[in-house]
């Protein structure tokens, strides 16, 4: 629209001078060198910009044939970046599609055409990655380093190497200097992070985690939870010998995650240590309503030493209406009603657990209330310890694919904060695998003598029985950046015989207890001797 009105304007221009000159005739004389040329003005002006016209034409080729060698040059150099860059889309393709030779083929045309380029140190060390030479693919990052533009991209690759290497300390160092030259690189921050947690170094962790905040790194609500899990672990460590200090840092993790159930349980014991018992019950039961958890609701039953079985059962009473007679609520209730040894109102308790699969705990509950009653030797006993032995498991903590008894702050495999979750191990239906499931089984519990046969256990992707002549499978190394060693509690031998008849469900607990850790196998309700004579009557507390 504007190349338009402009040209119409100069056309207008023109036409105005065409129009003036031919109003205004007159004659142009031209003397030089003893000669005199006159003309009309018109036929003047005309002369001028043919001869205009002409010089500007003889130096265009005046000036092409000073230039040629020049353009020649940028011509070539055009033509070899073309194809640089061509090779390298050729070689990212390569890497992306996992052709080691192609990938190193167009990495040195690249390199051969581009020179020392960003992108072309990369692919060539991406292709010296996906070829396993670990060595050619360092020595390009640290090319990389040693420019400025490419510095943090080459730390990361140096990490990356040093992580696949095992070498924690250069790890370490890389993500440091990375995360000081760019703080808001996630990468650098996250390795920082769970560096500091491998180290115990949970202060350290809390600064990171709110400079990762103010960046903008992970939202408000993540930070609080990591700040929170970050404060339980250091309670938990200044528990037996600070406990003031425990009890300040605990306190703020519960403030900042009210449904973090360690953190209210310590916090819930060290409330009991002053004598604070009133806010010690208000830690539980708001835990309680965010999520009811075994721990919550033992700590909650005994946080009186001196309490009778009375006084246990008015508190799972208490538990089992803040949340609507939960699963967990239940369990409870049932184990405060057991020691009480009113075993109707534990079976009431019990009852709508059992309609349709129930877990081990409440099957192993059953059975202890069964022979409790009726004896050691009854059918429904056995019964119950042979629905166990097989039976879903119950809740545990589970990080990265491995589950515990007990929650940790960090992963024992990635060391990833606040890994830990507290569900349902995985199971697998008969037959999911082929004949690789049959082998993948529970470890089984005890069955007492005489007991009927149990039905086909279910398969579990966290537990293996290797057959007796196998050789046990050589651990592969894992690429961890910073692994932390857990160890499983030795075994305790069962008892060999009880004399209150409860030889059975001793030797089932004992087995369930030995089991390791990582294969998931739940601990059961363990219900101690019940109280008689004067210790089942209720006793008020001091």
């Amino acid at each position: 629209m504007w190349r338009a009105l402009a040209f119409l304007a100069l056309l207008a221009v023109a036409a105005y001078g065409a129009t003036w000159v031919a109003d205004h005739p007159g004659t142009v004389t031209i003397v030089w060198n003893g000669y005199e040329v006159a003309t009309s003005l018109a036929i003047g002006l005309i002369g001028v910009l043919i001869a205009a016209i002409l010089v500007g034409f003889l130096w265009a080729i005046v000036r092409g044939f000073i230039t040629l060698p020049e353009t020649l040059v940028r011509g070539s150099r055009d033509r070899r970046r073309a194809k640089g860059f061509s090779a390298l889309s050729r070689g990212m393709v390569a890497v992306g599609s996992g052709d080691p030779l192609a990938a190193r083929r167009h990495a040195s045309d690249a390199e051969r055409l581009l020179g020392a380029e960003p992108l072309t140190l990369l692919l060539k060390a991406q292709a010296a990655q996906i070829s396993g030479d670990r060595e050619a693919a360092e020595q390009a990052f640290q090319r990389m380093v040693n420019d400025p533009e490419t510095r943090v991209l080459g730390l990361r690759g140096l990490f990356v190497e040093a992580r696949r290497r095992e070498d924690d300390a250069s790890a370490r160092a890389y993500a440091a200097e990375a995360a000081r030259l760019a703080p808001s690189v996630t990468w650098a921050n996250e390795a920082v992070l769970e560096a500091q947690c491998a180290d115990g170094n949970w202060s350290d962790a809390n600064e990171t985690v709110e400079r990762r905040a103010s960046l903008g790194l992970i939202d408000k609500a993540t930070a609080r939870r990591q700040r929170a899990v970050l404060l339980t672990a250091a309670a938990q460590e200044r528990e037996a010998g600070e406990p003031e200090a425990a009890t300040e840092r605990v306190l703020k993790a519960v403030k900042l995650a009210p449904d973090l159930v360690p953190a209210a349980v310590l916090a819930a014991r060290l409330m009991v240590r002053r004598g604070d018992l009133r806010k010690a019950a208000k830690i539980l039961e708001a835990t309680w309503r965010a999520g009811p958890h075994p721990d919550v609701a033992k700590t909650y039953l005994n946080l009186r030493t001196g309490d009778s079985v009375r006084d246990r059962m008015a508190r799972a009473e208490t538990l089992a209406k803040i949340s609507s007679w939960h699963p967990e609520a239940r369990l409870a209730m049932a184990q405060a009603a057991f020691e009480a040894r009113a075993f109707d109102q534990a079976r009431e308790a019990l009852a709508p657990l059992l309609a349709d699969r129930p877990t081990v705990r409440a099957c192993l509950a059953m059975a202890r209330i069964e022979e409790a009653e009726h004896g050691a030797g009854s059918g429904r006993a056995r019964e119950w310890l042979a629905r166990a032995a097989h039976a879903p498991r119950d809740p545990l903590w589970i990080a990265d694919g491995i589950a515990s008894e007990t929650w940790a702050p960090v992963s024992p495999i990635s060391g990833r904060l606040d890994a830990f979750v507290w569900k349902t191990p995985t199971e697998l239906l008969p037959g999911a695998h082929g004949a690789d499931s049959a082998e993948q089984t529970e470890p089984s519990l005890p069955l007492p003598p005489h007991a009927p046969p149990a039905p086909a256990p279910l398969s579990s992707t966290k537990a293996e029985t290797p057959a007796s002549d196998a050789k046990p499978a050589e651990p592969k190394p894992a690429t961890v950046l910073f692994p932390t060693e857990t160890k499983a509690e030795p075994a305790r031998p069962a008892e060999a015989a009880r004399t209150d008849g409860t030889a059975p469900v001793a030797a089932a607990m004992a087995q369930a207890a030995a089991a390791p850790l990582a294969a998931g196998t739940p601990s059961p309700v363990v219900f101690p001797p019940p109280r008689t004579g004067e210790d089942a009557k209720p006793r008020r507390a001091g």
